[in-house]
């Protein structure tokens, strides 16, 4: 059978770029060199750093950076330029990008109840880059698009469909599978194991994260929706610790008391002071503005942007900082974006701050859009808001925008400007009891439920006396 010139490329390059696999020591798919992993790595790290920072308290970022860095560098790749970050972010998370940089949440932090556990975690994302999951999904990725790139010098009906089919293929491919993620779990054993952490803790990681799943609070982009199931999880590390040679178990660290120590006076859930919710209107306590969304609209406060959607889901808004001083050339340079169409512009003030308003039509790949866009200068800096929906559902959101960047003010109401976010707290048992008795005795600002999770703690278990416990205190109610 003879091959086409384009399927030659394709599988000319796929045969000279491979890799041994350090993990697995098979031959694999490469076409992404080390420094490329950890340049692209390294890049993604930066941009996830500018837009949400890391948690204030030194001790638990001391503890995440140097067990990471203990545990990676008796890993198979010991030599990337490994960091570790712990990121202000109430989402139980934690994920691992190409080249060694490795991320863990506050909401997961918090829901942690020993170094032991901490290790399963940071193990498993260490995983993901010593087995290079990232690189072999990107390489996956990068070879569907060559085969796309070429077939369309030849094809008018590929070339018109090709951007579409790329980005797909993107997609599906840099998402991790479950067989990478149960490698990832294997792996992550295996390393809190090398280190002496007792591996039989990470029983309790996944009941937890298993309790959350369930409960559905919470976002979990990663321990859940990408992550496989946590009772599947849970059986897989029952069978793991069962297979163990016997004695093997013996002397193993936990540190339980002293992790807890960490997280005393922690920020539990949603920080106010960047920003929340009362129905849809939205307050931001430290730089003192408040805005409103329509009633009865899904809202968000994301890391970079302040988001909404509308009940039919045919209409969003958002509000983000914008880079441009200057409020009629931040809508200048908007405006004059490839596939916008203008149809207003305008000047003017709102509640007092200067204000440059326009209109236009976008053109995607799914249709048109028709929005308006607002930028406001308010305490030396821009704001902008942007709302749109389709071409045809537009004259029944043009009010709505416009009242809604209308409701853009400072923000006066005390209790909003003085609002604290939630903490841990912990307490020492004077004396046995069960979670109910501690809950009851020592009351929290979130439910019941709540604490006992936090403490992995199902109803009916019983404390010992000399046990610290975590409850939350205060918070926006």
């Amino acid at each position: 059978m003879r091959l086409t010139k384009q399927l030659w490329i394709v599988v000319t390059l796929a045969a000279v770029a491979c890799a041994t696999n350090p993990v697995t020591g098979r031959r694999e798919l490469s076409l992404i060199s080390e420094s490329q992993e950890i340049e692209m790595g390294r890049q993604a790290s930066q941009q996830t750093l500018q837009s949400m920072p890391e948690i204030p308290e030194a001790g638990m970022k001391a503890l995440v950076s140097q067990m990471g860095q203990r545990i990676a560098r008796a890993s198979e790749r010991p030599n990337l330029p490994w960091e570790f970050h712990t990121l202000d972010d109430p989402s139980v998370n934690a994920f691992a990008l190409p080249g060694g940089f490795i991320f863990v949440s506050r909401g997961l932090l918090t829901h942690l109840n020993s170094e032991a556990e901490l290790a399963q975690v940071i193990g498993h994302e260490i995983g993901h880059v010593t087995a290079k999951h990232s690189v072999s999904q990107m390489s996956k990725a990068q070879l569907a698009t060559l085969g796309l790139g070429v077939g369309s010098i030849f094809s008018g009906t590929v070339r018109a469909i090709g951007g579409a089919l790329e980005t797909g293929l993107t997609l599906a491919f840099l998402k991790f599978g479950r067989d990478d993620e149960m490698q990832a779990d294997d792996l992550g054993f295996k390393y809190s194991l090398n280190q002496r952490y007792d591996v039989r803790e990470a029983i309790d990681v996944y009941e937890v994260l298993q309790a959350i799943g369930s409960r559905a609070r919470g976002k979990l982009p990663e321990w859940q929706s990408t992550h496989p199931d946590p009772g599947n999880r849970l059986t897989q590390t029952q069978q793991r610790i069962a297979a163990l040679p016997a004695g093997s178990l013996t002397g193993l660290v936990v540190n339980e008391e002293s992790y807890l120590r960490l997280l005393s006076g922690m920020v539990y859930g949603e920080n106010p002071r960047l920003g929340f919710f009362r129905g849809t209107r939205f307050m931001h306590p430290d730089l003192r503005f408040e805005w409103s969304l329509p009633n009865g609209w899904q809202t968000a406060n994301l890391p970079d942007a302040v988001v909404g959607q509308s009940p039919q889901k045919d209409a969003v808004m958002q509000l983000q900082v914008s880079q441009t001083a200057a409020v009629a050339d931040a809508l200048r340079g908007f405006l004059s974006q490839q596939g916008i169409q203008q149809l207003s512009a305008g000047t003017t003030t709102i509640n007092g701050n200067p204000a440059a308003i326009g209109e236009f039509d976008a053109q995607t790949q799914s249709g048109v859009l028709r929005g308006m866009v607002a930028f406001i200068r308010y305490n030396n800096t821009t704001y902008g808001i942007l709302g749109y929906s389709s071409q045809q559902r537009y004259a029944s959101y043009q009010n709505v925008f416009r009242a809604s960047i209308g409701s853009f003010n400072q923000l006066t109401d005390a209790a909003a400007l003085n609002a604290q976010p939630a903490r841990i707290e912990l307490v020492t048992l004077p004396r046995d009891m069960t979670i109910e008795t501690f809950i009851q005795t020592y009351p929290s600002s979130i439910p019941a439920q709540d604490v006992m999770l936090l403490n992995d703690a199902p109803a009916g278990t019983s404390l010992t006396r000399g046990k610290l416990v975590k409850r939350v205190v205060g918070g926006v109610n």
